[in-house]
């Protein structure tokens, strides 16, 4: 069954605040941190993925050794919308024209068109101080679809119809008119810099980084096109095992690498208010003798309510690959959230748990713009993640015919 609401990975802060508001029991102890910079808000935008990818970068170069950066997001936003109008029309309108993204994009947008600094680059060209798009994306997908209809309407009439030389040049005039034109040259730290010329500055090789996904429908080990909605790059991941997905993320993280991860986050266990996502296990007969001895005596509606209002430490279900791709093929594991993975964690039982900075801003949140999301939940809901090839370990990166 499809679920009632699914989101894309442009999704918005409003609406996950996970049943009951009380503050939950668990304790998480970090035990592993990568630098990263200050929590960012996506506000009323879907450009999550964007959000995550630029933390990212900006932690690689703080891996490396560099000075803290403030990289504009919107300047991804900006050249991605165009390239999806593109292929929108090349594809007759057979792909999707949202907001949401993929990470891909911002990497191929770093290839092709550079990088500048958030102070070069805002994106706030319409009156807001803050991220808006409902409007922009509103023209955006209008926009191309009143093109295309023309040539369908003309085709239906037996009528010869091209598109004209003029609307991609009135798609980047709307599009400049609410983000803003792009600079060719910019001063930034007393230095003039082009994009392009600015991304070199930063050396980074973007070929460096791979994306990683566990699912049985393609073969393991080789890469595939994951087949979700906002991947309309096109971009390939490579076909892990879920045991083995899960071991590269934590080595990443024991190795002082982040992790890139896009996952679903509209489950019940998603609790960001209260700081945690789990995958409450409300069968019986799967919990363990200890946790059974707490439940009894108590109905099993009665067990469902209390697990479900996330109030406290609750048992979690054991996932395995079978559950996980019946999730993706039965659209109950979407392309919801982007987010950028910083550490490991523990709670006060010993479980593991990955500490995860959102996009969402800081006043909203238990933990200042972060959360924890356990091993289950990550292993169950992952729908792919980008690591440095130094982060995946020898022998599965051997594997991966990775160099």
């Amino acid at each position: 069954m499809i679920k009632k609401v699914i989101f894309s990975l442009g999704c918005l802060m409003m609406g996950f605040a996970a049943f009951s508001q009380q503050n939950s029991n668990y304790e998480f102890t970090v035990i592993k941190e990568v630098k990263t910079t200050p929590v960012k808000d996506q506000s009323s935008s879907g450009t999550c993925w964007g959000y995550a990818g630029i933390s990212f970068i900006e932690s690689e170069l703080l891996r490396k050794g560099k000075p803290e950066y403030d990289l504009s997001e919107m300047w991804i936003v900006r050249h991605t919308y165009p390239a999806k109008a593109e292929k929108y029309m090349r594809l007759h309108g057979k792909i999707n024209m949202e907001a949401g993204g993929s990470f891909e994009d911002v990497f191929w947008v770093m290839r092709t068109f550079g990088i500048v600094p958030q102070e070069v680059y805002q994106g706030l060209n319409y009156g807001e101080d803050r991220n808006v798009h409902a409007e922009l994306d509103a023209i955006a997908k209008a926009y191309v679809t009143a093109v295309l209809k023309t040539h369908d309407d003309a085709k239906a009439k037996n009528r010869a119809y091209t598109l004209t030389t003029a609307w991609l040049n009135g798609f980047n005039g709307f599009m400049d008119a609410y983000l803003g034109e792009r600079p060719e040259k910019f001063t930034y730290q007393g230095k003039q810099y082009s994009p392009q010329s600015f991304m070199q500055s930063l050396d980074v090789d973007l070929d460096d980084y791979v994306s990683i996904t566990s699912y049985t429908h393609h073969p393991f080990y080789q890469k595939f096109i994951l087949e979700i909605p906002d991947n309309w790059i096109w971009g390939a991941s490579y076909n892990l095992p879920m045991d083995e997905m899960l071991e590269v993320a934590r080595y990443a993280l024991n190795n002082g690498h982040s992790v890139l991860w896009g996952a679903d986050v509209s489950e019940k266990g998603f609790a960001y208010r209260k700081g945690f996502a789990v995958v409450p296990e409300t069968n019986a007969e799967e919990m363990s003798a200890s946790d059974k001895a707490h439940w009894i005596g108590v109905s099993d509606k009665e067990r469902e309510s209390q697990i479900m209002k996330l109030d406290g430490i609750v048992p979690e279900k054991k996932i395995t690959q079978e559950m996980r791709q019946q999730a993706f093929d039965n659209f109950l594991t979407t392309d919801d959230h982007g987010m950028h993975i910083t550490g490991i964690a523990k709670d006060q039982n010993g479980n593991t748990f990955f500490k995860v900075k959102n996009s969402w801003g800081t006043s909203d949140s238990k933990y200042n713009g972060y959360f924890y999301v356990s091993e289950p939940y990550f292993s169950f809901k992952t729908m792919n993640y980008i690591v440095h090839k130094e982060a995946i370990p020898k022998h599965i990166a051997k594997k991966l015919n990775i160099q």
